[in-house]
This record gives structure tokens, sequence and C-alpha cells, in this order.
């Protein structure tokens, strides 16, 4: 399997999606935009997405990032990422991306950056 995805929501109603494994074209981005589409139905706007454990990201994934972000950014919703590996970070640096995105190191921070 390329990628996992755990996904819970907090008493605040972050969904916090804990990938694990690469984060790429094809199914595995697939499943990503699946689970993030079923809790926007559901009426979710708020998301942070875990990338410690992601240990390859293309530009497919990256797409969905942006995508994702843009999407719930326009419905007044957020994405924000928590521990994005030092590769993943150089990339966000390379693409220009990492002023996109607010980018976290500890969970309990980040879900709590949403009630502001």
């Amino acid at each position: 399997m390329d990628v996992s995805i755990e996904t819970r929501k907090t008493e605040t109603d972050v969904v916090v999606m804990d990938i694990a494994g690469r984060l790429a074209a094809g199914e595995t981005g697939l499943r990503f935009r699946g689970e993030l589409q079923r809790y926007i139905t559901e009426g979710s706007e708020k998301f942070l997405i875990n990338l410690g454990k992601v240990s390859y990201i293309d530009s497919s994934g990256l797409g969905e990032l942006i995508t994702s972000h843009n999407s719930l950014r326009n419905r007044g919703g957020a994405v924000k990422l928590l521990n994005p590996t030092k590769r993943i970070r150089d990339l966000l640096q390379m693409t220009k991306l990492l002023g996109v995105f607010e980018i976290f190191e500890d969970e309990t921070v980040a879900v709590q950056s949403f009630r502001a």
C-alpha cells in the first residue's frame, strides 16, 4: 500500500488527517481527495493535515493540498499542515508554497489556531 490515511475529528470540529506513505498521483491522491470530500460533505471546514509520516509527495500530491486549501478557503474554511518533514518543507519552499499554508509542529497548538 502506498498510503494510509487515518482521519479523526477533535472536540472543536477540526478534522485531523494523519497520512503515512506516499502522497502521489493515482490511487493515493484519489483516496486523499475522497476522504477530504467526505468530511466537507458532512459540513467540516477545518482540516489539519499531518505530514509527519509522508515519505514522498509529488506534484499531484501538492496539487491535492493546494486544491483542498483553495476550495476550503473559498467556503470560509482552512487547511493547515502539521509536522512536514524537512524534504516536504524544502519542496514547499522551492515551489513557493511555504507561505500559502500555516505550518505547525505541535498538534494541540495547531488545533487551537483554528479558534483564532
